[in-house]
């Protein structure tokens, strides 16, 4: 039984572990940080292409390829300022930081539109 649960309790953290994989896979600042993003911070002007692309690199593992919710819940039409915070400071089962700054913002802003 103990070793039952010991590899229950192994394959949770290794589901919860993926949630957060590849977060480093294309730099920091993904190469468009001074010019493709739209650049004023003013929330309107974005790269949904590279708000999506961030999303399936580092948020569809959990979250599904469609939001609809796979290891992690489902999060299409949440609030962006809901979705930035929680990419931020990490949630129950998420880690924090897995995405910062304009990228945070772009995925939140993508997200909420979906």
């Amino acid at each position: 039984m103990k070793k039952f649960l010991m590899a229950l309790a192994g394959s949770a953290v290794l589901v919860l572990g993926a949630c957060g994989g590849g977060g480093d896979d294309g730099g920091d600042t993904g190469g468009d940080a001074t010019g493709n993003g739209g650049g004023d911070g003013a929330g309107e002007t974005y790269d949904a292409a590279q708000a999506e692309e961030l999303y399936q690199g580092n948020c569809a593992s959990c979250h599904g390829e469609n939001l609809e919710g796979a290891n992690g819940p489902a999060i299409a039409g949440l609030d962006a300022g809901h979705v930035v915070d929680t990419i931020e400071n990490g949630a129950a089962g998420m880690p924090a930081g897995l995405l910062e700054g304009e990228e945070a913002e772009m995925v939140a802003q993508w997200v909420s539109e979906q």
